[in-house]
């Protein structure tokens, strides 16, 4: 049974810090060796979007225009696990953040799996 797991989320005031991680478990390293993971949030009044996505091979990655120069995707292939270092944050950034993975060799389209989510607040 495939899992992702969120932690590290938390309360910060405006311009601060958090790291958050994504540990996976179960999953096959040709599965986690070809595929895209992205932190995704829903903001109120607006549609889910990716925050940002890193792919396996050659580590490429996204950013929405958002959080461009504030946030930093990582991912570590060898412990399956992802993480999302967000700096200078601001009270907009407040939701819930999801984990996902797309089992493909590409990040376009949709998304297998998700965690079940970790709370930002910035106030």
């Amino acid at each position: 049974q495939v899992q992702l797991v969120e932690s590290g989320g938390g309360s910060v005031q405006p311009g601060g810090s958090l790291r958050m991680s994504c540990v996976s478990s179960g999953y096959k390293y040709d599965s986690w060796s070809g595929s895209c993971m992205a932190w995704f949030r829903q903001l109120p009044g607006k549609e889910r979007e990716a925050v940002a996505s890193i792919f396996s091979a050659g580590g490429s990655t996204y950013y929405a225009d958002s959080v461009q120069g504030r946030f930093t995707i990582a991912r570590d292939n060898t412990r399956l696990t992802l993480s999302l270092q967000m700096g200078s944050l601001k009270p907009e950034d407040t939701t819930t953040y999801y984990c996902s993975i797309r089992r493909a060799w590409s990040c376009a389209g949709e998304f297998h799996d998700w965690g079940q989510g970790t709370q930002v607040t910035v106030s």
